[in-house]
């Protein structure tokens, strides 16, 4: 369990550094040019194999990327009302309860869910072979955390959690859950401040998306990125 857990602690650098990873793609910019977004690649083939007209492909894959950083940001404002948003950023594995109440009762990671969202919207702004590791490395690490959180969970719960591993899915979302909810009281004003990083991306796609600019994006999203890291430098820890 050391592993995991270190891996748990330092979890967001880690995505962090995979992500530089993917913007930076160095086997993309072998031979000194400067490698095209994937953005443009998507527009591309999707023109190329006149499935849409470049205008209309460029509209298609904006809109997509603007509505998947919208429901990750809306996804994990939902998770975090309900589980605290100290808790959600927090380095150390928290087992005092267990959330059954907002999206935990549809699936038991919402907010991994709302990142795997969040990076596939990021994913566009990318070289395409820094898009394609991005799309590996991402998920894989998103599937250890989990696998050490259930391990810690489960040794901390017992039955409780195993039974409700049984009724609530991991990833997927039922549509219809089967646990009542536990009555617990959504804290929506620090969950909307922990998750501002979330919806500064959704809101600069929504903006800034028609002028079709990766680099403007990309500082949109380095922008907030910042900004949130200062908000969460002066939020109370859990």
């Amino acid at each position: 369990m050391k592993i995991p857990q270190a891996l748990f602690r330092y979890r967001d650098g880690l995505i962090v550094a995979i992500l530089l990873l993917g913007f930076w793609a160095p086997l993309d910019r072998m031979g000194g040019q400067h490698p095209s977004s994937t953005w443009l690649v998507l527009s591309g083939l999707l023109a190329q194999h006149h499935l849409l007209p470049i205008e209309d492909a460029s509209i298609a894959v904006t809109t997509l990327a603007t509505l998947l950083a919208l429901a990750a940001a809306i996804l994990r404002t939902w998770g975090a009302a309900y589980l605290g948003s100290g808790v959600a950023k927090a380095t150390a594995l928290h087992g005092e309860r267990i959330v059954a109440d907002g999206p935990y009762r549809y699936m038991r990671n919402p907010l991994y869910l709302g990142v795997e969202l969040h990076v596939l919207a990021l994913t566009i702004l990318m070289p395409p072979g820094g898009a394609v590791f991005v799309l590996v490395a991402i998920p894989l690490l998103l599937a250890v955390l989990i696998h050490a959180e259930e391990q810690y969970l489960a040794a901390e719960k017992g039955e409780s959690y195993r039974a409700y591993t049984r009724q609530v899915p991991r990833i997927l979302p039922r549509l219809f859950p089967r646990i009542a909810s536990g009555g617990a009281s959504p804290r929506w004003g620090q969950a909307l401040l922990g998750e501002m990083y979330m919806w500064g991306v959704a809101l600069t796609y929504a903006a800034l998306g028609y002028r079709y600019n990766a680099l403007l994006l990309a500082q949109g999203v380095v922008i907030f990125y910042g900004v949130s890291l200062v908000v969460r430098a002066f939020s109370p820890k859990p």
